[in-house]
């Protein structure tokens, strides 16, 4: 028997990964060697920046921007984390901001303009409360993952010491987005009922919003085939053994439980110029059993140093 197939990985602390990372689930094919990453997003930034990693949790935004720019990386369609865009837009408790349209003519801030919780907040503004993005002003700490982007007009960089929020309750900024865990001392959020705001429009839209996935280095799934399967199998399993152990569920694995998803958040990345053209789901996507021949060429550029 040919020894497994050893890939050095980055995942998040999430307990639907777990077994895969206490070895409750394990593959005859592949062997999963583990680098822990604190916080995360410096893993997507070194798959994507060093491409020493061969398989990722990654933001998708990220992983848009890895495709634009020729980035020898491709998808699998598994949500590995998602929020609630509306819970994750926050003004001080005493602020006169009332609603979305107040933001028009100020400040918000975001820890980097292409971060993905920011830009299906800045989605959800538009599209479900009419909020023209180019009458705000984009405060950011720090760059994007990918050297070769630079933001788009209207965005600056935060040139203090402070962080977001002490910028947001000194009243430089009327409302921040993009903070993983939002601390809900003292602040309320921009969007009234945001939790059931958000349930709303998953219903209505019919979606789960995805923030992370999965990324693969494209040779990898050149050389061997079967491997999208092969992982798709294994994190389908460990998700499967999670719920039975009571953990809450997390999104349905696969391209068409989210396609509709990466869609509308890609499409959402156009119109917020993060990348200048509009791609399809399937440009940057496999799915298992998928001929990955197509991919041969990304994976050239990649060898000879032009990626």
């Amino acid at each position: 028997m040919n020894d497994p197939l050893v890939l050095k990985t980055a995942l998040g602390k999430h307990a639907h990964v777990a077994p895969l990372k206490d070895g409750r689930v394990t593959s005859t094919k592949v062997k999963l060697d583990f680098i822990e990453f604190d916080p995360l997003p410096k893993a997507f930034r070194r798959m994507v920046r060093e491409g020493d990693l061969d398989v990722s949790e990654m933001a998708v935004v990220n992983h848009v921007l890895a495709h634009h720019y020729g980035k020898p990386i491709v998808g699998l369609a598994i949500p590995l984390w998602s929020r609630l865009p509306h819970t994750n837009l926050v003004r001080p408790a005493n602020s006169e901001v009332r609603g979305p349209k107040d933001l028009e003519g100020g400040k918000a801030g975001v820890r980097a303009y292409a971060q993905t919780s920011g830009v299906w907040v800045r989605g959800v503004l538009k599209t479900e409360y009419g909020v023209d993005l180019e009458k705000i002003t984009w405060i950011t700490m720090e760059d994007s993952h990918l050297v070769e982007y630079a933001d788009p007009p209207g965005v600056i960089r935060n040139a203090t010491s402070s962080g977001l929020r002490e910028l947001m309750m000194a009243g430089e900024l009327r409302a921040i987005m993009g903070e993983r865990d939002v601390d809900p001392g003292g602040v309320r959020t921009v969007i009234p009922d945001a939790e059931a705001a958000a349930r709303s429009w998953m219903r209505e839209q019919d979606i789960v919003p995805i923030n992370h996935i999965l990324s693969v280095k494209t040779d990898l799934l050149v050389q061997h085939p079967w491997l999208a399967g092969e992982l798709d199998e294994m994190f389908e399993q460990a998700r499967r053994v999670a719920m039975t152990d009571g953990v809450p569920p997390p999104p349905v694995y696969g391209m068409e439980a989210n396609r509709k998803s990466l869609q509308i958040l890609i499409d959402f990345c156009t119109d917020q110029q993060i990348v200048p053209c509009s791609y399809a789901v399937d440009d940057m996507f496999v799915t298992p059993g998928q001929d990955t021949s197509h991919l041969r060429a990304r994976g050239a550029m990649s060898s000879a140093g032009t990626a």
